[in-house]
């Protein structure tokens, strides 16, 4: 399964992506968290990036999907937050913000690299004392057929040996199942967040 453009283009304009509330992770990491700026990659139908600028924060938010980020214009115009949220279209295994952030943000956005790989990637770009927050699915070796292919998920222990601990600091490394109204199937999630330390001076 190859996670490019016509994939992602395909999988929204047929309907089956579907609008969700907001990650309910998202209040949890960030909402003791002084508003900033932010990136949000892979932000598929905008509803993490309106929940942050709806709160003071100035969020960019990627994603390779036209017909993705149309559908969030159109639910941000609705909630009094347009002006602090920049849609950005683009392949975020090729595409690089000209800036740093303080926060980078994703909730199981699967790009055409490896997933761990692509973790790495949108971590270079939280800015010095910022957040980094990790929403994924998460590997697993149950029997169902409901999960998602290995090459879209990972474990915590797998995304935290990546950081550096002599740059990062490690909040929250949690696996969890959660349940969704109307889904029956329920979601094996991953959560990481961590904070860049600041660079001695």
């Amino acid at each position: 399964m190859t996670f490019d453009k016509d994939y992602w283009e395909q999988r929204w304009q047929q309907g089956s992506m579907g609008d969700h509330p907001p990650n309910p992770y998202l209040a949890r990491e960030t909402g003791g968290l002084t508003p900033g700026t932010a990136l949000d990659a892979g932000c598929g139908g905008g509803a993490e990036a309106i929940w942050l600028a709806a709160r003071g924060w100035h969020v960019t938010a990627a994603d390779i999907s036209a017909e993705a980020l149309a559908r969030a214009a159109g639910h941000a115009a609705a909630s009094g937050a347009a002006g602090r949220l920049r849609w950005v279209e683009a392949d975020l295994g090729a595409w690089s913000p000209d800036t740093t952030f303080d926060l980078v943000m994703t909730h199981y956005a699967h790009p055409a690299m490896p997933q761990l790989e692509f973790y790495d990637r949108i971590a270079e770009w939280v800015a010095p004392g910022g957040t980094l927050l990790i929403v994924g699915h998460l590997h697993t070796h149950d029997a169902t057929g409901h999960h998602p292919p290995a090459e879209a998920s990972a474990t915590a222990e797998g995304i935290t040996a990546r950081l550096d601990g002599t740059e990062w600091e490690v909040v929250t490394a949690e696996e969890h199942l959660r349940t969704m109204p109307g889904r029956p199937v329920p979601l094996h999630d991953v959560v990481v967040r961590a904070t860049r330390l600041k660079e001695n001076l």
